[in-house]
């Protein structure tokens, strides 16, 4: 026999194996005998040769079945057989949601049987999964069960649903899968959740001739499932008899299981040529050497293997189950070559078309059963599916492969592997084994915990971390093969076939990234943002692993402790960053204004001519064309719509198709322009980018081309990482924030129970041994209380394992300081600084937030490394870029205000504000004391009353006195903060009020003038208050009114305060009446001093009774805060002062028409009417002995003695004026100016403040040239 018999079937005719007796004779491939032994060893059958002819075969769904009607194969019906908008997958098996409440049904329908179907649940919100018949009719707001002949079950709100509803099953989850079985013997419908039956849910459903039954679902805006009609093994097959379209392609089994033994008879067998004989092996031990015989064997075996290996029921039923198997010993992927092998058996016999086929197959089933798998204590099916796809990306052809097509980042479907679920149901996924004690704190004040901690207590605390610590130990496992995973995709060196892993992984990686971040994707793409945060700390860990190997391997390079993103990447085009706001507003813009900036420091120069060739009109047609050619562009016209792919969205925003059209000319590094070098380049797409482009070579920086003058020269070893540290900073800023801040809530409602816990408890102590019945519903609450907590702590153990433990938190540090260092950086190159993108400021703020905010309190932010350093280094960048005038954006500019007034609410944070340079802490306050007309001022206002609060009058308060104590769960808000005043920042503020005259005199006009519009505000809306509260009807007062209204009140408190932080700081601002404006200024603060004496002081006047009316939204409007401040202000000028600006200051004061001595008097509870005194209690500072220091009250004293006094003597030395000599404007005073050239005449007050903000004429609207004294001539 010769060696052409490879290329015929391995028959016993063609190979002889008819008779064992022949004598053997040598071939071209090993001896006949042994060729015969060998072969009757693959194929153990003694009838027939399996392969000699083709299997009985045919699918039985071909064939009409009995009980059912409709085409095959089953698939949502998405041409009729819905309501509302939804997306259908490329499959028609999976379904998201697009409108209020959309309906979708089968394309068969059974009307006889025992028939079932899989949902598999992506999103646990609304959605109602059953049956419906052909008359049905759904609309927007009613769905399937809504409609008599109509049955669902709702897992999200736990009932069934036919026309009415009842209590019914378990509350479902994502990652659950519900069966829906229907006995049209019996006419019962049941329902099951991850296989366990819920019971029946319908009996006797309607039934007989014209009656068939369709599976259907409603679901809300963004839900999502996928369908199982059979097209797949059943996750749950033991529980169904018959399912939907009918039984397994049996025959195609039988088929693919038997040539599938004889792969393994291959693998377990070898061939001693040299003593003639067949050897048993271990299959884990096979090796692809390129025996002929056993390759010969091999390709006929796949001739019939590979055409099934495309079908995916045979490919998640055979193949997979046989390559887990191969994993079952344990061990890690490594010791186990097999699958590597057969890997390339199947890449070397198939054809690309089937192993392409295969592969995508093979990864969608593993993703599948990874998700879909329930949560166990040991986490053995999701270690088990995890192991599998380590060990088909270990294989290096099949990695790039699905790297190339549509494994990787296609959004809901790989980032899956790198989720870890939140079993929503604790006694199910085990965690009652694993921690069988639970523990919650009992006290909630910080100074009692631990000296009334009980024994008992410390003992439950103990083991109930240590139950956290195994469970944390068994996701590590998990973390761990992720990570894996991901730095096989981070590969950058298997380039024998081709680009690198790490290069086709950066390109998806972007896309997925530009999926998330533009406004034109489509919502239901979106990736899930509680997988979006598993896989960004999986994705931090790989990288910075990657980065401390490449840095060891060239020492001097920057290691991952010291990463940043260098500031060129922001605008050499190199990197896209779609349409993402920049610091300085639009990219096209700042190419335009900027374009002299980046020839000069960055050595990179724009094309005039083709700058202006790229009009606005020619962008909007590049977008339009590409939105005409987006798939669900078509999402209006209603339809059930298949979803688009996720990879084939344009690839470049607006700003970026700018780029890609302007010429921009890179010139030769430190040396002056000539023509010749010149090198043309431009911004590439993603798909256009080469390994060169990124790492560069030969003079090339690649991603860091363009790199400015006063950006160090630091090697870093690979460039690649740098844009992927950049992708996770936009990872984060898309969505891992919120969802931290969203995964806080298990914590709270810990919390919540069990203060209720213990008000129970107290509540039963209590109780009179007579009053059983409400001892027994007391025990019967507590019992309830104590359940929901055994369950929450549980859940909370999980959650702090996954989300919120110590690694994850140095994580978050990790990219705050990335994030720090970033902006340091971009900063250092001046006018370029306008390109980096917003989100790098919006990170640095919100990873502090989070840090601060949502970590665990066992996971202190003072051990975090370097912790002090970096609050200063945040503090600075706040202090100086929160009014810097490259940031152009109305949001990110108000962000880094509330960062900054946040900041100086806390004592560590605002020690770090004072360790900032002196130079920049002078800047932040010169800044915070520029004019408020010119700003959004109410922020600025904050911070400054913060750095005051601990010094003023009266003003040592957390909460206002007459409201409650802080509840504990508020206690970290910034605004209930205990005063912490910085002495230092008030110096620098003083000595810039006091060296600068013009900057004192504007920013006090501005105080002066917000405060005047915020109290008249305030007092307008309280006069509507009233007025409403006061009709004899029915009414209700506008809740957004209230809210608007208690504003208007807590901003003109803190504007008094900054007033009186002023005047005690820098008293001769208002008192040396050698400035200029200072008597203007004083004539002022008397007048509005007195407005609001008047307004708050007087009794049963329009603010008295709204604060007695106490009405919700108005907790904070009441007389202390207010007239504490205004007794700060007159005490520091009337008592504190030198003599001379004492008798300044009530001369001004006394001279306002507005001033009445009852409404000091009143401060004290003095000069009341006497007849209501035994009616209601009068306001008096007395009362606030907590609150006011008795040296404050004694001053308060004098100053009320000096001006009753005062007041006297003004009496008597006062003559009367006549009406026509009084300003016509004010009504107040006498005329003494006259203002040229137009003559016109008022008095001083009004026509100084007048002249602060308008040069014209109050009267004529001339432009005033200057003003003069007047006084009346005598008259004749």
């Amino acid at each position: 026999m010769s060696s052409k018999g490879g290329g015929t079937a391995l028959t016993r005719r063609n190979y002889r194996l008819s008779s064992d007796t022949d004598k053997p004779r040598a071939t071209g491939i090993v001896n006949e005998k042994l060729l015969s032994d060998y072969l009757h060893h693959v194929f153990p059958s003694t009838k027939l040769s399996p392969l000699s002819a083709h299997l009985s075969f045919h699918y039985l769904f071909n064939q009409p079945v009995e009980g059912r009607l409709g085409p095959q194969p089953v698939v949502l019906d998405h041409t009729s057989g819905f309501e509302g908008l939804l997306f259908v997958d490329d499959d028609l098996l999976g379904v998201i949601g697009h409108s209020n409440f959309s309906s979708i049904r089968a394309t068969t329908c059974v009307y006889k049987g025992k028939w079932a179907y899989e949902v598999l649940i992506s999103s646990q919100g609304l959605m109602q999964i059953g049956w419906c018949t052909l008359n049905c009719r759904f609309n927007q707001e009613e769905g399937v069960g809504d409609t008599p002949d109509s049955y669902a079950y709702d897992g999200n709100r736990v009932r069934k649903w036919n026309v009415t509803t009842t209590n019914y099953g378990k509350s479902w989850a994502a990652g659950d899968i519900v069966s829906c079985l229907i006995d049209l013997d019996e006419g019962t419908i049941t329902f099951c959740l991850n296989g366990q039956s819920l019971g029946t849910a319908f009996t006797n459903i309607k039934m007989g001739p014209g009656v068939a039954y369709f599976p259907a679902i409603s679901l809300s805006f963004k839900e999502s499932v996928a369908f199982n009609f059979g097209s797949r093994p059943l996750r749950y097959p033991s529980l169904l008899l018959t399912f939907i379209p009918s039984n397994p392609p049996s025959a195609d089994l039988t088929k693919a299981h038997k040539l599938l033994g004889y792969i393994k008879n291959v693998l377990s067998t070898s061939i001693d040529t040299q003593e003639d004989r067949l050897l048993e092996k271990d299959c884990a031990l096979w090796r692809l050497h390129g025996e002929p015989t056993v390759l010969i064997a091999l390709a006929h075996i796949f001739n019939h293997f590979a055409p099934l290996m495309c079908k995916v029921y045979l490919v998640e039923d055979v193949l997979m189950n046989f390559l887990l198997g191969i994993l079952e010993g344990g061990g890690s992927v490594d010791e186990h070559p097999l699958i590597q092998q057969l890997l390339d058996l199947f890449w070397l016999l198939m054809e690309d078309y089937e192993v392409n086929e295969c592969l995508k197959q093979l990864m969608m089933s593993l993703l599948r059963a990874y998700r879909f798998s329930p949560i166990i204590p040991d986490l053995g099916f999701q270690i088990h599916y995890l192991r599998l796809t380590t060990a088909i990306l270990h294989h290096e052809k099949s990695r790039k492969y699905l790297l190339n097509n549509s494994f990787t980042f296609d959004v809901l479907r790989s980032v899956v592997f790198f989720y870890i679920k939140t079993p929503l149901r604790v006694k199910e996924a085990g965690l009652e084994e694993l921690i069988p004690t639970t523990w919650w704190p009992t006290h909630f004040d910080k100074e009692v915990i631990l000296t009334h901690r009980s024994a008992d207590e410390r003992l439950r605390r103990r083991a109930y971390e240590r139950g956290c610590q195994r469970l944390k130990k068994r996701i590590e496992v998990v973390e761990e093969l992720q990570v894996q995973i991901l730095r096989l995709l981070l590969n950058n060196k298997d380039k024998t076939t081709g680009e690198a892993s790490r290069y086709i992984f950066l390109n998806k990686f972007r896309k997925f990234l530009q999926e998330n971040a533009s406004n034109r994707g489509h919502p239901t793409a979106l990736c899930p943002p509680e997988y979006m945060v598993c896989f960004l700390h999986r994705l931090i860990t790989a990288v910075r692993s990657c980065w401390d190997e490449g840095n060891r391997k060239s020492p001097g390079s920057v290691n991952s402790e010291e990463a940043y993103v260098p500031p060129q990447l922001f605008y050499n085009g190199k990197v896209d960053y779609f349409d993402l706001q920049r610091l300085g507003g639009l990219l096209s813009h700042l190419k335009k204004t900027l374009k002299d900036d980046l020839a000069s420091k960055a050595n990179i120069i724009i094309d005039p001519a083709e700058i202006q060739a790229t009009s606005m009109d020619d962008l909007d047609e590049d977008e339009e064309s590409g939105a005409a050619q987006r798939p669900f562009g078509a999402a209006a016209m209603g339809g059930a719509l298949a979803r688009p792919s996720w990879l084939s969205s344009p690839t470049l925003g607006r700003a970026n198709r700018f780029l890609s059209t302007a010429a921009v000319s890179l010139m030769t590094p430190r040396r002056p322009l000539t023509q010749p070098e010149k090198v043309k380049i431009r911004t590439l797409t993603v798909e256009q980018r080469t390994e060169e482009d990124i790492e560069g070579s030969h003079g090339n920086d690649g991603l860091l081309l363009g790199r400015p003058l006063e950006e160090p020269d630091q090697p870093i070893a690979d460039k690649s990482l740098l844009e992927i540290i950049d992708g996770i900073v936009m990872m984060y800023n898309l969505s891992v924030h919120q969802q931290l801040g969203k995964m806080v809530v298990v914590s709270d409602d810990v919390h919540e129970y069990a203060v209720a816990l213990k008000d129970t408890e107290e509540k039963i102590a209590r109780c009179p041994a007579r009053r059983a019945d409400i001892l027994e519903e007391l025990q019967k609450s507590q019992k309830v209380f104590a359940e929901k907590l055994n369950h929450l702590s549980r859940r909370l153990a999980w959650i702090n394992a996954t989300i919120y433990s110590k690694e994850k938190m140095l994580d978050v540090y990790w990219l705050l300081c990335v994030c720090i260092r970033t902006i340091e950086h971009a900063d250092n190159t001046g006018s370029l600084f306008a390109f980096a993108p917003e989100f790098y400021l919006n990170v640095a703020m919100n990873a502090y937030s989070a840090l601060k905010n949502y970590f665990s309190p066992a996971n202190s932010m003072e051990e975090l490394p370097g912790y002090e350093e970096t609050l200063t280094q945040l503090a600075a960048i706040l202090a100086k870029h929160f009014a810097d005038p490259r940031i152009v954006g109305t949001d990110i500019k108000d962000s880094l205000m509330q960062a900054l007034a946040s900041y100086v609410c806390y004592p560590q944070s605002l020690r770090a504000v004072e360790r900032i340079p002196e130079e920049q802490r002078v800047a932040m306050m010169r800044n915070l004391l520029a004019p408020y007309e010119q700003r959004p001022w109410a922020q600025t206002n904050w911070i400054l009353v913060r750095l005051w609060r601990g010094c003023g009058f009266g003003y040592r308060y957390t909460r206002l006195p007459h409201l409650l104590k802080t509840k504990p769960e508020d206690a970290n808000l910034p605004s209930l903060q205990k005063p912490c005043p910085s002495l230092l920042l008030q110096r620098h503020m003083a000595e810039l009020l006091s060296m600068d005259k013009d900057m004192a005199a504007s920013f006090l006009n501005s105080v002066l003038n917000q405060l005047n519009w915020a109290f008249s505000e305030f007092i307008g809306m309280i006069q509507e208050i009233q007025q409403a509260a006061e009709r004899p009807e029915r009414n209700f007062v506008d809740t957004r009114q209230l809210k608007v209204c208690a504003t208007c009140f807590d901003l003109s408190v803190s504007l008094l305060r900054v007033l009186e932080m002023t005047v005690t700081l820098v008293p001769e601002i208002f008192l040396d009446w050698s400035r200029p404006s200072a008597e203007l200024l004083l004539r002022r603060l008397a007048q509005l001093l007195n407005q609001v004496l008047n307004r708050v002081t007087a009794e049963k006047n329009l603010f008295d009774r709204v604060v007695n009316l106490r009405l919700p939204g108005l907790e904070s409007v009441d007389h202390y805060p207010i007239l504490v401040a205004v007794t700060g202000i007159l005490v520091r000028i009337l008592v504190d002062g030198d003599r001379q600006g004492i008798s300044r200051a009530a001369s001004v004061l006394l001279s306002d028409p507005c001033f009445q001595l009852h409404s000091i008097q009143h401060l004290l509870g003095e000069g009341g009417d006497s007849s209501s005194s035994s009616e209601r209690k009068h306001f008096s500072l007395h009362s606030y002995t907590d609150y006011i220091s008795e040296d404050e009250k004694q001053k308060v004293e004098l100053m009320l003695a000096f001006l009753t006094e005062e007041s006297k003597q003004a009496a008597a030395s006062t003559a009367p004026t006549s009406e026509e000599d009084l300003c016509p404007i004010c009504y107040a005073h006498s005329i003494s100016a006259i203002f040229k050239p137009c003559s016109h005449k008022s008095c001083k007050a009004c026509i100084n403040q007048h002249l602060m903000n308008n040069k014209d004429c109050f009267f004529c609207k001339a432009t005033i040239t200057g003003v003069e004294d007047y006084s009346k001539p005598a008259s004749s």
